[in-house]
């Protein structure tokens, strides 16, 4: 399967077809997942950068970076946003996005233009690989998983930092990027990354992206899309911190199932493997 073309240009109907055993298969896969090569942080690296002009330039960066977005999703796909008021409910604390793994390019300009503030997204250490726009990814906001116990442990202080300023935490649940699907797919770690929420007493928001057909064929066939944020849903106090983590995954999955229902064009065919 095609990578970048597939969110570049239309592509024929025929090669618009992957066919799957698992909903944890992976349409596109970097040259590294596809030689099965583990992927570290480089060494020393940090999540949270100290110097001051390198916090400077990163601010700096994510205000082109935002501005590039509004010209990118709101032009060339001509997304429209829902439901941007509800992240009011969250005024004074940060929050967490949970989001359909549709279209990597979208996928990080658009929570940059739904929330209110600075966001912060989880991302695998592998892109910081991808050529070209790898390296700026932290700059903007990228936070890779760390691989070795000291990483993890830095990881989960700097998320926390983050949510306590008041950020935005963004995470994929589904892990891997299905282009264009209009299928909700169970969340591969489960309720696993609901913790953030949980243990900093913070709500989380969804954010479900969902494809419609263009009104004018400048693009070919290749849909526009809207999307829809939904929340707050918020941790419960009489429950236990896994109680919660359940909770909340229980209502993502649902709130962006009730969502995907919006979809009124499929451009790309998903067929599960017959056995």
């Amino acid at each position: 399967m095609a990578k970048a073309e597939l969110f570049q240009k239309d592509i024929p109907k025929e090669e618009r077809v992957f066919y799957y055993e698992s909903e944890e298969d992976d349409p596109i896969k970097t040259d590294e997942q596809e030689k099965k090569v583990e992927v570290g942080l480089p060494e020393g690296y940090e999540f949270i950068p100290k110097n001051p002009f390198v916090r400077m330039y990163s601010s700096i960066l994510f205000r082109g970076f935002k501005l590039f977005g509004q010209y990118y999703e709101r032009g060339y796909w001509q997304t429209k946003f829902y439901g941007r008021e509800k992240l009011k409910q969250a005024k004074g604390k940060g929050y967490v996005i949970y989001a359909n793994h549709t279209n990597p390019f979208h996928d990080v300009f658009g929570p940059a233009l739904a929330a209110d503030r600075r966001i912060f997204t989880i991302i695998s250490p592998v892109n910081l690989k991808i050529p070209g726009i790898g390296k700026f990814l932290p700059m903007i906001g990228g936070l890779p998983l760390g691989k070795t116990a000291d990483e993890k442990k830095a990881f989960n202080e700097a998320v926390d930092k983050r949510l306590k300023q008041k950020k935005v935490l963004v995470i994929y649940p589904e892990a891997h990027v299905w282009p264009y699907t209009t299928k909700i797919r169970k969340f591969p770690a489960g309720d696993k990354s609901f913790k953030y929420a949980t243990r900093n007493n913070l709500p989380i928001f969804t954010m479900t992206t969902t494809y419609h057909k263009r009104k004018n064929n400048k693009r070919g066939e290749l849909p526009r899309m809207d999307v829809y944020i939904d929340g707050p849903f918020w941790p419960d106090a009489k429950l236990s911190e896994d109680e919660n983590r359940a909770k909340l995954a229980q209502e993502a999955y649902d709130s962006m199932v009730k969502w995907s229902k919006k979809n009124s064009y499929e451009y790309f065919d998903y067929r599960k493997k017959k056995k």
